[in-house]
């Protein structure tokens, strides 16, 4: 097998499998568990993923289950190339935020559509923010020293979103 370096997405799935068999649903209800605070991944993107890991050796087919939901689980190559991803830099983040967008834009604005757009963003921070320490505490709790450190991440990111959002201008 070639040394085939894998994608965040894939390498996401592959750290995943880890936990055991799963299906591309069982697969999204888990990434949306534990990643979903600080990393998202679309259904689209899990299904593409899984026959190519699959043609990569990576993981392998199980038996069928109800409605035709396919299991996969992860094979030693692919716990190779998680490894080999783990040891790998992680690169630049990739930061897209679709308000700082809009706000880059601010003068073609309403005023009333700005105000808009900061209170949404600003319920979504908050909720997305009491979640993502709600998870922390209960990943702290049951011994999960590093997905607590992760989640705390995302607590930081929306307490800084609402900062910038309380200081951005209006028209």
């Amino acid at each position: 097998m070639p040394d085939t370096q894998i994608n965040p997405t894939a390498a996401a799935l592959l750290g995943l499998l880890h936990e055991g068999p799963m299906t591309g649903g069982q697969l999204m209800a888990a990434a949306e568990r534990r990643l979903g605070p600080y990393w998202s991944m679309t259904r689209s993107q899990v299904y593409r993923e899984l026959p190519v890991l699959a043609d990569m050796g990576f993981v392998r087919l199980g038996k069928p289950g109800p409605r035709s939901s396919q299991p996969y689980a992860i094979t030693a190559a692919g716990k190779r190339a998680f490894s080999r991803w783990l040891a790998e830099a992680p690169g630049r983040d990739a930061l897209r935020n679709p308000v700082a967008l809009r706000v880059a834009f601010g003068e073609q604005h309403s005023g009333g559509q700005l105000k808009e757009l900061y209170t949404g963003a600003s319920e979504y921070h908050s909720e997305a923010m009491a979640m993502a320490k709600e998870q922390a505490k209960e990943a702290k709790k049951n011994g999960d020293a590093y997905g607590s450190a992760a989640l705390e991440f995302a607590v930081a990111y929306h307490k800084a979103a609402l900062t910038w959002l309380k200081t951005a201008p209006s028209n």
